[in-house]
Formats: C-alpha cells, structure tokens, sequence
C-alpha cells in the first residue's frame, strides 16, 4: 500500500551542490552531488498518519518500552522506565554549553504524550509525529511501502531548486518580516518571543511552501535520514565531478548503551521549532546534526521517499 501518497511530490533529480563552506564544521566542505529522481512526502508524517500506522500494525515506539537493564548495567532504575527527552524551558538565562539545561528525560514522555505524561494529542493531529527514534521511523516506513531519505535527497528536495542562499527561501531569515518556518525567537532557552505564533510544533503546513511545494522542510521539526553521520571530507569522489546519492558512513561505534559517545549516530536534517540564532543556526538545508539512534526527543520527526 501506499499511505496518502497523494500527499507527496515528484522531484527529478539532478546535480547540486551540497553542504557549506560557511557555517559549521560537519557542513564542510560543500561538494558536487548527484541524485536521481524520487517522490517525498509534501509534509512531516503527523500524529494523524502516525497513530494509523500503530492501528494497523500494534506497533510500540521505543520511548514506549522499558529500556533492558542488561544494557545499562548499573544503571539507576528510575532512568530505565519508558521515557524521551523533553526540552524544559529555565527561567533564567543558562551554560548554553550544557544541554542538560533544557533536555530531560521525562518519564511516560512518548508520541502521545509529547509534552510528558500529563500532555495528550487533543489538538496536534496535524502536527508533526514527535519522540521516534530512527527504528520507530523505519517501521513507518516499511509499513507505508516506503522509505526514509537518504541525506542528499533530503538536501536536494529542501533547496526547493535554488542553486544558491542561505536558507531554503533566499538570504534573509525573516524576508519583508515574515517568517517562513517555525523556530525560535528571542534568546534561547529561557527567552521566546513567539513572534511566529508557536513555542511548540505547529501544524504542517503553516508556513509557505518551498520551490517544490514541499512544507516543513526547515524548522518544525528536524528530520531522520537514513544515512549513517560521517564528515562531508571522508565522502570520496573528485572536486569535478558528482558522487552519485552518496549513503553516509558505514554504522559506527562500540554499540555499548553504557557509552553515549559511541552510540552509533544517524543524520537528521532541517532544524526544529528550538532552532535560533544565538544557538542553532541550522534552519538551513546544508545545516546537519548526527543524533544517536537510541534517543527520541520532543522536537525530531520524519517524513518518507518512493523511488523507481
């Protein structure tokens, strides 16, 4: 089957070029990319799509099972109950250097319960499917007969067709005042002016649409890809010419739980609703994170591909 493919658009492919020279590191260098012609979902898959899914197949997402005591040996129980990262607002002004300020793992925090145990889905049917790992994306996809992008269709489709600019609209952030993607304003974490109308997600769709008419694509939420992290210089190929979909590195780390800096880590794309200027500069399509797969948060989603 497909689920709502009406809902997605054809992109045909080509050669762009991919990554930047000019802002973070893991974005560098910007090199030549080729990729064929594919379909992707014109939204993030929402709790609408998503509670579908678990339905029909019973499915049950990893912030919704106890973690295994086995892999945490040593281990405070209380860390082991089913549980996601929440982004907890401070009141003050923070260490931006220590996430632990504004992250915590909240207990019975889970897609339906996006907020923490208290919170529901009454209202945010049409916002973006929240706390799923890269597994809990990958069964959706399986189930839906599709796929989730590689980093480079992700790039490709997010660019909208604009061979150049900063962002995925042009080069200013907030052209004629208006803003084009959900993200944060003011000073993060403990400041938000909410001049875009949302502390939290937002509906699909409530921003304008990129050259492609894809929506969310920057801001919202950020993305799973199905690449494993590696660093734009390990990619082999020439300055002259494209590497065809290049698929990431191959699955890194010890696979210890014990050890977070091993946790093998996947790309995620587009930045998030939390994204803003005096932290995170990554609403933009060559902007890039590695997350660790075991980890589902408040603020990632996924949206899916068909190819052939």
């Amino acid at each position: 089957m497909s689920v709502v493919a009406e809902t997605m658009i054809d992109i045909a492919g080509g050669v762009f070029v991919m990554g930047s020279n000019d802002h973070y590191p893991e974005e560098r260098p910007a090199h030549k990319v080729r990729v064929a012609p594919f379909r992707i979902d014109r939204y993030p898959v929402t709790n609408r799509e998503f509670s579908r899914f678990i339905r029909d197949t019973g499915y049950v997402t990893a912030a919704e099972r106890p973690a295994d005591p086995a892999d945490y040996p040593g281990a405070d129980p209380a860390l082991l109950v089913p549980s996601s990262v929440v982004f907890v607002q401070p009141a003050h002004p923070v260490d931006l250097s220590n996430t632990h300020n504004w992250w915590h793992y909240v207990a019975g925090a889970d897609w339906r319960h996006p907020r923490g145990p208290s919170s529901s889905l009454q209202g945010l049917d049409d916002h973006p499917a929240v706390h799923v790992t890269v597994a809990d994306a990958l069964a959706y996809a399986r189930w839906a007969d599709k796929d989730l992008p590689t980093e480079a269709e992700w790039e490709f489709a997010a660019r909208g067709g604009r061979e150049s600019g900063e962002f995925a609209w042009g080069d200013s952030l907030v052209p004629g005042g208006r803003h084009q993607a959900n993200t944060w304003q003011g000073e993060f974490p403990w400041h938000s002016l909410d001049e875009d109308g949302y502390r939290w997600t937002s509906p699909v769709g409530s921003f304008p649409p990129n050259g492609y008419g894809l929506y969310d694509m920057i801001g919202n939420v950020w993305e799973w890809t199905s690449d494993w992290y590696q660093q734009h210089d390990q990619l082999q190929g020439k300055p002259c010419c494209a590497i065809d979909n290049p698929r990431g590195g191959a699955r890194e780390g010890s696979h210890d739980p014990r050890d977070r800096s091993a946790i093998p880590r996947r790309v995620m794309k587009g930045g998030s609703h939390l994204c803003a200027p005096n932290y995170c500069r990554r609403y933009r399509p060559a902007a890039r994170m590695a997350q660790p797969v075991d980890t589902s948060t408040c603020h990632v989603g996924f949206r899916c591909v068909e190819r052939g």
